[in-house]
């Protein structure tokens, strides 16, 4: 048969405990303010796919276990190591004094399209989504050391939290792989 679709067992994934065990990207990724569990743990099951290193929830963010976390992120939330940071501001100092790059996913001035950012090699870098209707509090865009804008060509303003977390995460994914060679 043509293009047979493979059965789970064939993907040859690893457990949860291999998972935390394994080298991680160097790429965090924090969560201020988001209100769907759905984009949540969403959220989890990509940062499983490309082995990211940590998720900071923070705000009003949901933490697991929740079931309607658990619905979208279908067992991530074992395997991907997360925290919750009350506060976003406290949690960017922190992260910055620990020489992480610290960059809001946003539309503002002086932004960087996501397909102009480069990364360095031996750089941990994390990456900040801000709340579906809100975006990034303009607070902690000031306190970053960039921003990134996803570039978009159609009418709307912006993507759903998820789909830019997907986005953004395979991008830096795969510069950060080529950085390493």
């Amino acid at each position: 048969m043509k293009n047979r679709k493979l059965k789970n067992s064939e993907l040859d994934r690893i457990n949860p405990e291999e998972y935390k065990a394994s080298e991680k990207t160097p790429l965090i990724i924090i969560l201020d303010n988001i209100r769907s569990l759905n984009n949540i743990g969403s959220v989890f099951r990509t940062a499983d796919a490309f082995l990211v290193k940590k998720i900071y929830l923070c705000g009003i963010t949901a933490k697991p276990p929740h079931k309607d976390i658990q619905k979208t992120a279908l067992g991530a939330t074992d395997s991907v190591d997360w925290e919750y940071a009350e506060n976003v501001t406290e949690l960017v100092s922190k992260l910055q004094s620990e020489g992480v790059f610290v960059a809001s996913i946003e539309q503002a001035e002086l932004a960087v399209n996501l397909n102009d950012f480069s990364v360095q090699k031996e750089m941990t870098y994390a990456v900040i989504f801000g709340n579906e209707v809100k975006g990034v509090q303009q607070k902690i865009v000031t306190a970053s050391d960039a921003v990134i804008e996803i570039p978009q060509f159609g009418t709307k303003h912006s993507l759903n939290i998820s789909v830019s977390v997907g986005v953004v995460v395979w991008d830096l994914f795969v510069k950060l792989q080529k950085s390493e060679k």
